[in-house]
């Protein structure tokens, strides 16, 4: 991967370093250097762009997050918790060269079967897709933009 795309982000600075052949990016949060695939490329920037534009305090900002479905344990992109500890919002992330399909809705619906987050995000960093659930999760309504998270 030698040109990084623009995304559908604002700009942010990312330390990134060459290990040979592979590109690896520094995730500040866990304090880990990680492989600079194009899926990472789109989670740095949505965090990123969660926590400095949309108000979610770092700290309750969680990767890779572990949701059991069916007994099979799996892992959700990126939750960001509210105060009380209850998940906000899902996000699942593919890289930027994938085209989002309704596989990557589902999955994130089945994530948020579990979870229960008020919001759910679906991005490939080009395009996003976010959606609020209904108090009683009975119905989404589509966003057009990024909700606050500071509330």
């Amino acid at each position: 991967m030698k040109h990084l795309p623009r995304l559908n982000f604002p700009p942010f600075r990312f330390r990134v370093s060459a290990e040979g052949e592979r590109l690896r990016i520094w995730d500040g949060q866990r304090r880990i250097w990680l492989v600079l695939t194009p899926e990472e490329w789109v989670r740095r920037h949505l965090v990123a762009y969660l926590t400095e534009h949309c108000g979610a305090s770092p700290a309750l900002v969680r990767e890779e997050c572990p949701v059991s479905i069916s007994g099979m344990n799996q892992r959700a992109d990126i939750v960001v918790y509210d105060r009380d500890a209850r998940p906000l919002l899902l996000a699942e992330c593919k890289g930027y060269d994938v085209e989002i399909n309704a596989s990557a809705f589902h999955q994130a619906a089945r994530y948020n079967a579990v979870l229960q987050a008020r919001y759910v995000v679906v991005t490939n960093g080009l395009r996003h897709f976010i959606h609020r659930l209904s108090d009683d999760g009975s119905h989404h309504t589509p966003l057009d933009k990024f909700p606050r998270l500071d509330v």
